[in-house]
């Protein structure tokens, strides 16, 4: 296996955001939708943009309720969001092997960035590639294309690491392998349907697949 460079997904892969992004969801629609969304019910927004989740859901409201889950998501964000254990050391340890790392996020570059930089996370990526820099989000290729182009890597080279199909799909599309973590809030049988290269049960596990 010739894999020089590893993207990765954000939130609920390099950093547990999923309390924060189910709090942010039901804050707003307590606020524009009352009564309408339990916790169960929000967890499936978890990985496209905001965008698309709210044009879904209500296309007369999307501006607001952007609004409204962005200004809660930023005062909540420092204190809510939490470390997965061994990730830092796993995302160092590749970076001293000599591997490119990327990250692609459904999520605003600037938000991304400052959650991985509480983490002691973003020393170690050469680029990031946010919602706000592509047109098409995950699960088309688009990110994984323009991260790779940032790398100067080819697909064949390169593995997507995730918590969502979106991940697994895109990473698919672009032709990179792909990579299941299974601490998703879906659970492992859930990544498994979309049959990803490999699913792992820590960060560390990168290292022993990768023979590092």
């Amino acid at each position: 296996m010739r894999i020089s460079a590893i993207l990765f997904d954000v939130d609920g892969t390099l950093i547990d955001t999923n309390e924060l992004i189910i709090a942010s969801f039901l804050h707003t629609f307590d606020r524009h939708l009352p009564g309408q969304y339990k916790r169960e019910d929000v967890i499936e927004f978890i990985g496209p943009t905001l965008i698309q989740t709210f044009s879904e859901i209500a296309p007369d409201q999307v501006d607001e309720m952007i609004t409204t889950y962005r200004s809660f998501n930023l005062e909540q964000h420092d204190v809510m969001i939490q470390e997965y254990i061994g990730t830092v050391e796993a995302v160092s340890e590749l970076k001293r092997a000599g591997y490119k790392l990327g990250a692609v996020t459904s999520k605003q570059h600037d938000v991304a960035l400052r959650g991985l930089k509480l983490q002691g996370l973003d020393q170690y990526f050469d680029c990031i590639v946010g919602s706000d820099h592509v047109k098409n989000p995950k699960p088309d290729p688009e990110p994984i294309y323009k991260a790779l182009k940032s790398l100067g890597v080819e697909p064949e080279q390169a593995m997507m690491v995730g918590d969502r199909h979106h991940d697994i799909l895109a990473g698919r599309n672009a032709g990179t392998l792909s990579v299941g973590v299974s601490w998703t809030l879906q659970g492992r049988e859930y990544l498994e349907q979309y049959q990803p290269d490999f699913i792992i049960d820590e960060m560390t596990d990168l290292l022993k697949i990768l023979q590092v």
